[in-house]
């Protein structure tokens, strides 16, 4: 249950970095009070990770380990692909910032959950919970997704700056390509 939670934790925390929540995660923080960002933050995640666990361990229950083993490490391939891929600062549509609903809490919450719906990190916690623990899953994706963008938080509010954003896609999709080979070897392994 250990090794399921760090990985899932640092799958999801490397997913995050650079991604376009994380740079709407920084606008929030430079303009609102670091803590209700991140509170909304946390909570917008629970509900992204929990929705996207509990898919993928109704696929693993469906599905045989092995070949979800091998659509896991395409995902991931994929995801490396995918961060790779530079994103535009306006991507999502949002307005970083801007006070969406009555509270900036409920503004952040929205803002950031409905840009998490169907992103990599949301795939990344679905495509760990069909092979592992969904507690343990849940628990590292969310504890990852909140500490990445807990740092894109600190980055926002004290320095207001980007954060190389090359070097960061480049080591993720880097160690995604790797998680999803290992995925594919383990799979073909168990095929043959």
């Amino acid at each position: 249950m250990f090794t399921t939670l760090a990985v899932s934790f640092g799958a999801i925390f490397l997913a995050e970095m650079g991604d376009k929540s994380q740079l709407t995660a920084m606008a929030f923080a430079a303009r609102y009070r670091a803590w209700p960002v991140l509170a909304a933050i946390a909570v917008a995640t629970a509900g992204v990770h929990a929705v996207s666990v509990g898919v993928g361990y109704g696929l693993g229950l469906a599905l045989p380990t092995a070949w979800i083993s091998l659509a896991g490490g395409c995902a991931f391939l994929g995801f490396a692909a995918w961060t790779v891929r530079p994103e535009s600062d306006d991507a999502d549509g949002a307005v970083p910032g801007a006070r969406v609903g009555r509270s900036v809490l409920v503004g952040v919450a929205t803002t950031f959950f409905l840009s998490e719906l169907g992103d990599k990190t949301m795939l990344a916690s679905l495509t760990l919970a069909a092979n592992g623990n969904p507690v343990a899953v849940w628990g590292g994706a969310t504890a990852g997704m909140i500490a990445a963008d807990g740092l894109a938080i600190l980055v926002g509010y004290h320095l207001g700056r980007r954060l190389p954003q090359r070097t960061i896609r480049l080591g993720a999709a880097a160690l995604f390509a790797v998680f999803g080979t290992v995925l594919l070897i383990r799979a073909v392994d168990a095929l043959i």
